[in-house]
């Protein structure tokens, strides 16, 4: 072969191997590697920047708990989880826990999306639970159970996530609520709380549940942001520093109380500035 000859070999070769890899490169987009699955909870598959309705045995433990005040026995709860793009549960995610108000009838999955858009944007998984019956008394012990079991049924086929940081998050009595839930459960030891979120809160719960379950020193420490609308007729500006005066009576130490311009509702700019401060603050 001549040296010209062999110089055009030689290009032609690169050119070749260039489009091989420019190929390669392609079947590594669309394609996916051996081996590797989608993950999935509770059966369901899990996508970021998606949600999830799953649904889940309900243990002796959690029915008794639930059943508490004469409630039916739950056998299957059922909770729906939101998860942000990028989402691989490998990873270490912090999870809010979204608690509903009981007037209305309403139930925490009703309330997840209105937190799905900040949570997304700061990378935060949203879980609510709910059983699959009606309560006879919709009591803080029924919600206890119905969460507990979630929490179980996620730690199943994911047993890196009881490791995971946990904000709670709750809308007037949703507020109140997630207080004296927080307080049980980390007294249980089953979460570590790195925050809790107070939107249009008029009654302090968290201290009475704090002096109830002693959950121990630690647990004043944690962030407390109460959100509030100037025009709210029912929690007032008023009693919303009453809850926060309350809160400081009884050793919390991290309290930050934002206003907007606004009446009784959820302001999302206000959760999303909220999770990012937890994240500050807890240091993940």
């Amino acid at each position: 072969m001549t040296r010209m000859g062999f110089r055009v070999h030689l290009i032609r070769s690169v050119k070749k191997f260039e489009g091989l890899l420019i190929w390669a490169g392609l079947i590594r987009l669309f394609v996916a590697p051996a081996g590797l699955e989608a993950a999935t909870l509770a059966g369901q598959q899990v996508q970021g920047g998606n949600s999830v309705e799953i649904r889940f045995p309900v243990s002796k433990y959690f029915q008794d708990v639930a059943a508490q005040g004469g409630n039916p026995r739950v056998e299957t709860g059922r909770a729906v989880l939101t998860f942000p793009p990028g989402f691989d549960p490998a990873r270490r995610w912090p999870i809010l826990i979204v608690t509903s108000t009981t007037d209305y009838h309403r139930t925490s999955p009703m309330d997840a999306e209105w937190y799905r858009p900040p949570a997304d944007a700061e990378g935060w998984v949203i879980l609510a639970s709910d059983a699959t019956i009606k309560a006879r008394q919709d009591s803080t012990p029924w919600r206890l159970g119905m969460l507990g079991a979630a929490l179980e049924a996620v730690r199943k086929d994911w047993p890196q996530s009881a490791k995971w940081p946990v904000a709670f998050a709750g809308m007037s009595g949703g507020a109140k609520r997630s207080g004296v839930l927080g307080a049980m459960m980390a007294k249980a030891g089953l979460v570590n709380i790195c925050g809790f979120y107070f939107s249009g809160i008029n009654d302090d719960r968290l201290s009475p549940a704090y002096k109830t379950y002693q959950p121990g020193p630690d647990f004043l420490n944690i962030p407390i942001w109460i959100s509030g609308g100037m025009e709210d007729e029912i929690a007032t500006p008023s009693s919303e520093g009453a809850v926060q005066a309350s809160l400081q009576r009884a050793g919390f130490k991290r309290i930050r109380i934002e206003r907007f311009m606004g009446r009784h509702w959820l302001k999302r700019s206000e959760v999303r500035l909220a999770l990012r401060w937890f994240r500050q603050l807890g240091g993940f």
